[in-house]
């Protein structure tokens, strides 16, 4: 199941990424961590030391390494060049399982406090003036358009903050979203900005409060975004802790409970492979009018294969 974390910037989505990924892990459950905000703080929030490395490449650096690996001997798609972020699979496409031995996990995964992870990458000088960060988001795309999940795995994303996730159709790839909401207006602002613009294309969300200090807080919340509201976390010196470099022990029992709600929740929801292909191929085909089309000079609707069907069949078809 893949599961992201959205919401505004500052409210705790890197945070409750990192205490979801952990707690998944430490429950011996398969999981791949992905940083996707644009802070690149999540290595560091999962417990790596600030003077320490995280040594795996970013997807973002290997793009085009990515692109001719899950091409594979896909026809439709003749080289990397022809490849972009928003191509979905089709029959001679590489499809991935999470961490197996591939192109992308041998080469991007770290472990980071238990949790494996990769990272998108920051900007660095040559993107400055020039790029914007959803060029480097196309490889976590394109990994999510060829992921193969089975039940009981967890893909685990933080993106980018606040409706700037909406800029490209990574929003889509998720089984479910968890809007992280602190007890203030901006971030119910944020939160219903989110909700709407998911609601147009049936994306699944839910809301977790965060940061909530006593009834007060959570009154507003539930004023705010109603039946949303799935869970909150509490206030938190573990959290603090974890910032301060000095993090042991568990998170407070409210919190873990909290943890356990998501897990729920993510757990109940219906794995639908058909509607993850066609809304891959909406928004391939939306890109391609908008602009890929002329970038690669090609017609890339040509490279949407009609007969493809995504998921377990797909991978029992070159099994």
């Amino acid at each position: 199941m893949r599961v992201a974390f959205a919401g505004k910037g500052g409210s705790g989505k890197t945070t409750l990424s990192a205490l979801f990924a952990r707690h998944l892990a430490r429950s011996g459950a398969p999981v791949v961590a992905i940083d996707g905000d644009i802070n690149q703080h999540l290595a560091y929030a999962l417990g790596l030391d600030e003077d320490e490395f995280f040594a795996a490449p970013p997807l973002s650096a290997r793009t085009g390494e990515i692109k001719d690996y899950l091409r594979g001997t896909n026809p439709r798609i003749p080289s990397r060049d022809a490849m972009v972020k928003t191509t979905p699979p089709g029959r001679g496409s590489r499809l991935l399982r999470l961490l197996k031995e591939d192109e992308v996990h041998s080469h991007h995964v770290q472990a980071v406090g238990g949790v494996p992870l990769m990272v998108t990458g920051a900007f660095d000088e040559t993107d400055l003036g020039v790029a914007c960060y959803h060029s480097k988001l196309g490889a976590v795309e394109l990994y999510l358009n060829h992921l193969v999940d089975g039940p009981d795995e967890y893909v685990v994303v933080d993106m980018t903050a606040g409706a700037d996730a909406f800029a490209s159709g990574l929003f889509t790839r998720f089984d479910m979203t968890f809007l992280v909401v602190e007890p203030t207006r901006k971030s119910a602002s944020v939160y219903r900005q989110y909700r709407d613009h998911a609601a147009e294309f049936g994306i699944p969300v839910a809301v977790v409060g965060n940061k909530v200090t006593g009834e007060d807080d959570l009154a507003f919340l539930r004023a705010q975004v109603g039946d949303d509201l799935l869970a909150h976390c509490v206030q938190s010196s573990y959290v603090r802790a974890q910032e301060q470099g000095r993090g042991h022990g568990e998170p407070e029992p409210h919190n873990t409970r909290t943890l356990d709600r998501l897990r729920a929740a993510v757990d109940a929801r219906p794995k639908d492979w058909a509607a993850f292909q066609r809304q891959a191929v909406e928004f391939h085909l939306r890109n391609a009018t908008a602009w890929a089309d002329d970038a690669t000079g090609q017609d890339l609707t040509a490279q949407v294969d009609p007969d493809f069907r995504h998921g377990p069949e797909a991978l029992a078809a070159v099994a």
